[in-house]
């Protein structure tokens, strides 16, 4: 699977949340519906989000170093992380004090018709970015679920614009509910209940997030298939019997580092087993081209295992 950034979905969600974070704030200068308040900070913390990812793109392809020798790929990682924990504390945390502040402390809503009228524009305009990251990651996932493709995806964009964007359908749905549940009952602690419902749904989706992102920057190996075709490529039959073992690791979405123990011919030269090691390099590359760092080590296969 490919691990394109997926730049278009990034930049679509943000030109959708700077508008709609600024009409909510307006809904809520005018209605004082805590729905609208918790909802605006949504999308402004939406917004830094994609911005830091955007950022984490820039920085990641930066040349090795002396210093970095694998080069900044993992940058992309960490702006990741750093995005699951905006969402948990400005987003989640957030919405969940608002709403228990407003269910403690209920008010009746203003000029109802600003929420209500916000709330269905931005229905339209997340719409509109979560179709944009779905077309984007249809490319990618293949065979996936969705559920699979979030949890294998090695670049951390795309999943996080996707769970981002549904995130903030459900809150928008959860907001509408909660404001027209106050509006009909004519008691504001429904809107504070919608609140907290958005603050909930926002911290489970930044755990997932928080989760996912951490074992990429702990260190994944290539997926299955991944390990299969190179497994494949680096054995020729005549001087590279067969693989001892491989460890395979990304260093980025987009590179892999692979380490294994080839067998050879305890008879071959060293001539021989050098221009077969240049040979088997070739070939994983053409056969997984992300896999750009590789170490072979020759030694002569003396049991069965592999």
């Amino acid at each position: 699977m490919s691990a394109s950034g997926g730049t278009k979905a990034i930049v679509a969600a943000l030109g959708a949340n700077l508008a709609i974070a600024a009409a909510k704030f307006v809904a809520f200068g005018f209605s004082g519906s805590s729905s609208m308040l918790a909802e605006g900070v949504h999308s402004i913390a939406d917004s830094g989000n994609q911005g830091l990812l955007l950022l984490g793109g820039k920085k990641a392809k930066r040349e090795a170093t002396e210093q970095h020798p694998f080069g900044y790929g993992r940058e992309r990682y960490i702006y990741g992380f750093l995005v699951s924990i905006v969402l948990f504390t400005i987003g989640g945390v957030f919405a969940l004090y608002e709403g228990y502040e407003k269910i403690k402390h209920p008010h009746d809503l203003e000029n109802w018709y600003w929420p209500v009228g916000v709330l269905v524009f931005a229905i339209i305009a997340e719409g509109f970015s979560f179709r944009t990251a779905i077309k984007e990651s249809n490319e990618l996932r293949g065979q996936l679920t969705w559920s699979q493709f979030v949890r294998r995806a090695k670049a951390p964009e795309l999943p996080v614009v996707l769970l981002e964007d549904f995130g903030a359908l459900v809150g928008l749905v959860l907001a509408l509910g909660g404001v027209g549940l106050s509006l009909l009952t004519g008691n504001g602690v429904w809107d504070g209940i919608g609140t907290a419902c958005i603050g909930a749904l926002l911290v489970l989706i930044a755990l997932v997030l928080a989760a996912e992102t951490k074992s990429l920057l702990l260190g994944e190996a290539a997926d299955a298939h991944q390990v299969a075709k190179i497994r494949e490529a680096l054995v020729d039959g005549e001087t590279v019997t067969g693989v001892i073992h491989m460890r395979t690791l990304h260093l980025g979405p987009e590179e892999l580092l692979v380490a294994a123990k080839i067998a050879v011919q305890h008879d071959d030269t060293a001539a021989e087993v050098a221009r077969a090691i240049d040979e088997a390099e070739a070939r994983v590359r053409s056969a997984v081209p992300i896999a750009r760092v590789i170490y072979l080590e020759p030694d002569i296969l003396r049991t069965a295992s592999a």
